[in-house]
């Protein structure tokens, strides 16, 4: 897709969607599938039925279903959006794909990467579209950057720093609950950690091997409903090294746990030039990216991003605006019936590289990263 977001033209069918999860999918989903012109919300899920008879009326939506098998069963119905919590997307994906329906799925895609390899080959098999919501690839400051480096600004790579520091758990009073359990898929490395392996591999390729130490800072949190403190058994910090596969080193640091006022920033340093990414904007982390640029011995200087990588419409809730081009490309691979990226093939190198993390803090030591080809022909 080119940067610019031209939504496709509005004479064709609209496509029905289906909507799974009412949390992020209530909050960024159903608006941004409103808003796109080639998109309809036709059906929602919630596990409750009571609850998902709620939001479609709240939300002028035809059907609301407690089950997948309802959603797929309806003929109106193209293709399906997953925004449910990590232990629930394989099932869920599968069925939807074995009904041959589209899938658009949330990160991280299922909770080891042979669950990520068999929905993979499975959308491949049932000829259908496959995305996976990496809306770091759609920002428009992380766009600019990505062409930057694309045009060689920092000649050969020397050291990448990515820093993403926030406080979304920071408060030891939140309650416990899936994020709180390994076995759910929930902790840092899967929230933060799944969108940064997808970006160091769009960015600056694949990775040859890495290090992994995780820690938890508040071991324990209050379950809501019996109000008995429950062990965290999820990372809360993840300190990563990574050698790339042309040799650059890359660190990497992840928490959700701290107060900092650098949210999130990437720093590279090559032989001709420096470049860095960065936003201080806590309330909303698809805005207020920079973009800064220097040659060795000169002032870091700001970079405008251009108009043309410019959300063409900012939102309450900026996550729309990232996740909109999502929809966009997504629509765009269905009408031309093509393979997308980001596809269930990114969000497979994004788990495998999670699950080698798993393995490296478990052993502490380094591990060897196949090459994704290699990963996928076992």
């Amino acid at each position: 897709m080119s940067s610019t977001s031209h939504y496709s033209s509005a004479n064709q069918q609209p496509i029905g969607v289906a909507v799974v999860g009412t949390g992020f999918g209530q909050k960024v989903h159903i608006p941004a599938f409103k808003a796109h012109p080639r998109t309809q919300v036709v059906a929602v899920y919630h596990r409750d039925l009571a609850k998902a008879q709620a939001i479609a009326q709240s939300q002028n939506i035809p059907y609301a279903c407690n089950t997948i098998t309802d959603i797929v069963s309806l003929s109106e119905i193209k293709a399906v959006s997953i925004a449910t919590p990590p232990f629930l997307h394989y099932e869920m994906a599968k069925e939807v794909l074995q009904a041959g329906k589209h899938v658009l799925l949330e990160k991280p895609v299922t909770l080891n990467v042979d669950e990520a390899k068999e929905l993979y080959f499975l959308a491949k098999s049932k000829g259908v579209i496959a995305t996976v919501d990496f809306e770091f690839r759609f920002v428009p400051g992380w766009q600019l950057f990505a062409e930057l480096l694309s045009e060689n600004y920092v000649g050969n790579k020397r050291l990448i720093r990515i820093d993403w520091l926030g406080s979304s758990r920071a408060d030891a009073g939140r309650p416990w609950n899936w994020y709180s359990q390994k076995e759910k898929g929930g902790g840092a490395l899967g929230s933060l950690g799944s969108h940064t392996f997808d970006y160091i591999n769009w960015l600056f390729g694949p990775v040859r091997r890495l290090s992994a130490h995780f820690s938890t800072a508040i071991p324990q949190r209050q379950d809501a409903n019996t109000g008995e403190f429950k062990p965290v058994t999820t990372d809360d910090t993840c300190m990563l090294m990574l050698e790339l596969a042309d040799g650059t080193p890359c660190q990497v640091s992840i928490s959700a746990v701290v107060h900092a006022s650098r949210t999130h920033w990437l720093e590279v340093y090559g032989d001709r030039g420096t470049l860095v990414l960065g936003s201080e904007n806590q309330k909303d982390y698809i805005h207020g990216f920079r973009v800064w640029a220097s040659q060795p011995g000169k002032q870091l200087t700001e970079i405008e991003v251009p108009n043309r990588l410019i959300f063409p419409k900012n939102y309450a809730d900026g996550r729309i605006s990232a996740f909109l081009r999502i929809v966009n490309q997504w629509v765009q691979g269905i009408d031309q019936g093509e393979e997308i990226i980001p596809s269930l093939r990114e969000g497979v190198y994004s788990q495998l590289l999670m699950d080698l993390s798993h393995e490296s803090n478990m052993k502490s030591n380094w591990v060897d990263v196949p090459s994704l080809e290699e990963f996928l022909e076992r």
